[in-house]
């Protein structure tokens, strides 16, 4: 079969090898941008016209056939192979076939170096946009949940040791503000790459009388890049990207693991619903968490991500080199990764119950009463490095004698100091020891719900 002639071929002798066609091409990925470099390629065709530099009709030609391979690849008319290299040139390509020549004078003026960069662009401000308003969703549950839960006290653990007594719905929260930082992430990366790289050409610039603002305002760019080198071998915005996501997996990840264990019998805090979970092939017994898992281990993709990128990027001279055909499968899959393990977490999330009795009965556990007991004495005017040694010998006393620190006596408890008296037994109260801690960013249920009240004034739900 014979191949067809490369668009850059004139300087060479001899047609490309088979095996170096397979080996370089990138359609089998790049074609994921299709929609975005018709859409660049339309906007540049308008302002060629514009410009004088091709005629209105030949603009309107390449733009009506754009169109129409558009539509037809969308509707499965079109397919793609190796032979065509990369989706610049199967476009190209097709355009020419459908209107001749006219078709090769939509190049003029750029270059498939500032052409891939425009394309990666456009398709970063589509997928961020995704993945805000899944992270919106996401958040949106937290919240519903933690108006549920707002009853409900649980451990809270520093080194895996239980600490202190906290309400679900603060721990609940706590996610939510790691998630609206994840946003926040997203929203600044945004801001840095929404920028139009069209004009940079291969490196230079062009000597042609193009009007970069006019592409930007048919492509909704509020501005141009400043420096056609950077331009074109800038891919910081990708990093960034991926840095974001791999920060949000991360976020998603200690979720998970909290959910994997609290739903082992150690803890049994939770219950995840059947529908997001799996049996074992030989333990009849067993319910996993699988999905949680995944999450988990899916993390660990979106860091290689992010790692491949950062090394890819971190010997190449300036400006374009080929080596940036790599960003691309990195790219993609993290976007993908991520959309999918925020959109199924966040269903799994809607389809889990927690029981409030255990969680209660685990929060008393471990002394946890200890630091609210040395606060009573900072109260009673003893200095905390002296509460503090005090309390910790009353813990000692306990373990030796078998007992917690709610079924010590007053008598017993003034044995270690008598500023102790009867309210100590009052004060060590779950509930009362949650709303003690009533200052902003604290546990107590006031706290809690005002966060929450904050929260949809804020988000207008």
């Amino acid at each position: 079969m014979t191949r067809s002639k490369k668009a850059w071929g004139g300087r060479f002798k001899k047609e490309t090898a088979r095996s170096v066609e397979e080996f370089s091409a990138s359609i089998h990925f790049d074609k994921k941008l299709y929609r975005f470099d018709i859409e660049g390629s339309i906007a540049h065709a308008r302002m060629l016209a514009k410009q004088g530099i091709i005629a209105k009709s030949e603009a309107a030609a390449i733009v009506t056939a754009l169109e129409s391979i558009l539509n037809d690849i969308e509707k499965g008319k079109i397919s793609f192979s190796i032979a065509d290299e990369d989706i610049h040139m199967a476009l190209e390509k097709e355009l020419m076939r459908r209107i001749g020549d006219i078709g090769g004078k939509l190049h003029t003026a750029r270059s498939r170096n500032d052409q891939v960069v425009l394309d990666v662009r456009l398709f970063l401000r589509a997928e961020t946009e995704n993945v805000l308003m899944l992270l919106q969703k996401l958040q949106t549950r937290l919240i519903a949940l933690a108006k549920k839960e707002i009853k409900t006290i649980m451990p809270g653990y520093t080194h895996m040791q239980k600490a202190q007594p906290v309400l679900l719905s603060h721990y609940l929260l706590a996610f939510w503000e790691m998630f609206g930082r994840d946003a926040a992430r997203f929203g600044d990366c945004k801001k840095r790459f929404n920028l139009l790289p069209l004009g940079a050409a291969a490196l230079a610039g062009t000597g042609l009388p193009i009007n970069r603002s006019a592409t930007a305002q048919m492509l909704d760019f509020p501005d141009v890049t400043k420096n056609s080198m950077d331009t074109v071998a800038d891919r910081d915005f990708i990093a960034e990207f991926i840095f974001a996501a791999a920060v949000t997996m991360m976020h998603l990840s200690r979720f998970c693991e909290d959910l994997i264990l609290w739903s082992s019998d150690e803890f049994g805090f939770v219950e995840i619903s059947d529908a997001y979970t799996t049996g074992s092939s030989i333990m009849p017994q067993k319910k996993n968490p699988d999905i949680a898992e995944l999450v988990r281990g899916k993390t660990a993709r979106v860091y290689g991500d992010l790692v491949s990128v950062l090394t890819l990027l971190k010997g190449l001279p300036m400006t374009y080199n080929r080596d940036l055909q790599e960003d691309k499968e990195p790219l993609f899959d993290a976007v993908e990764t991520t959309k999918n393990c925020l959109g199924i977490f966040t269903e799994m999330l809607g389809e889990i119950g927690f029981d409030r009795d255990k969680m209660l009965r685990a929060a008393l556990g471990g002394f946890s009463q200890a630091t609210d007991i040395a606060e009573y004495l900072v109260e009673k005017g003893v200095p905390f490095r002296q509460s503090h040694g005090i309390t910790g010998k009353i813990v000692a006393y306990c373990i030796k004698n078998k007992k917690s620190l709610e079924e010590m006596t007053i008598t017993e408890y003034k044995k270690f100091h008598n500023s102790f008296a009867d309210d100590i037994l009052d004060r060590i109260i779950p509930k009362k020891m949650i709303n003690a801690r009533r200052h902003t960013g604290g546990t107590a249920t006031k706290t809690v719900l005002a966060r929450i009240r904050e929260i949809e004034k804020e988000t207008g739900k």
